[in-house]
């Protein structure tokens, strides 16, 4: 048989494979960006075929190692499904999870059934906070936050690095006939989320004048940004992570290639009180399968 390659090398391609660069890969895992890419390299090695090439001053998958890294995430989910399968036997009690809306409608919501099904015995409770980066509610056994991750005495767990791009609904761009450039971003109406921060690094990336983003409406809440984007009413600066739904399902589109990397992550956070919690146990290893799933 074969040698098997280390689950970290997996883990790291699959990392790879998913965010694109080598650094995102690095928060994902909480590695050092060199310790990655000795991971790949090992990875190669064993395995006696290119999985990387150059291309310019990126590094992409070949076409054998787009393939292996499908073929490596299915079989992590597979290992994380049967660990939580397992898990599952003898677990009761009561969990309660506090998500930011945003996340909880767009992504957790759609799968939440699945820890259910899983975990039949747990009571389960789903609360959002009034800010995103809350953790000061002492009902709640597991925090999903969305910010800088710093939480002294608690757990915290990289979830998700996040990117933000410009998304907007089909209908807006049939009516102003497509976007081709920034620029053309002057004739629509630009939604934010409390601030024009987003916008404004976004408008600086792509070389436009900052003072452009400072015009639209501000919002309070993510879900009401990206209700009005569905509706045609504006572009919003937009999280392909939680939206990616949405786009599949055609509702939602990037009408450029350019992203900025936001200065706030998804975050897993764990009070010490409530760290022996099977339930919370429990959450978290299914999360973390659902994310190696996308």
């Amino acid at each position: 048989m074969p040698r098997i390659p280390s689950t970290q090398a997996l883990r790291a391609l699959e990392s790879f494979a998913r965010h694109g660069t080598v650094w995102q890969a690095a928060d994902e895992l909480n590695l050092t960006r060199s310790a990655v890419s000795h991971q790949l390299r090992l990875l190669e090695r064993d395995l006696g075929f290119r999985l990387m090439n150059r291309v310019g001053t990126r590094v992409e998958l070949t076409p054998q190692g787009v393939t292996y890294a499908v073929d490596v995430r299915r079989a992590l989910s597979v290992i994380s499904g049967s660990a939580t399968r397992n898990a599952a036997r003898g677990i009761s009690g009561t969990l309660t999870v506090s998500s930011p809306p945003g996340f909880a409608s767009s992504w957790l919501c759609p799968k939440i059934g699945g820890f259910s099904e899983a975990f039949p015995d747990v009571s389960l409770s789903l609360v959002t906070p009034r800010r995103l980066d809350d953790v000061s509610n002492p009902d709640v056994d597991i925090f999903i936050t969305f910010g800088h991750g710093h939480q002294p005495g608690m757990a915290v767990e990289l979830l998700k690095a996040v990117e933000f791009t410009p998304l907007c609904s089909p209908i807006l761009l049939n009516r102003i006939d497509g976007l081709d450039a920034p620029e053309g971003l002057a004739q629509v109406t630009l939604l934010h989320l409390g601030d024009f921060q987003d916008w404004e690094s976004w408008f600086g990336l792509a070389g436009l004048g900052v003072e452009a983003a400072r015009t639209g409406i501000r919002f309070s809440d993510m879900n009401l940004v990206y209700s009005a984007s569905l509706g045609a009413q504006g572009v919003a600066m937009g999280d392909e992570f939680i939206c990616q739904q949405a786009m599949d399902a055609g509702l939602l589109v990037r009408p450029f290639d350019l992203a900025i990397r936001s200065p706030r992550s998804y975050f897993m956070i764990v009070p010490p009180e409530k760290s022996g919690n099977p339930a919370a146990a429990a959450f978290r290893g299914w999360l973390r399968g659902e994310l190696l799933q996308g």
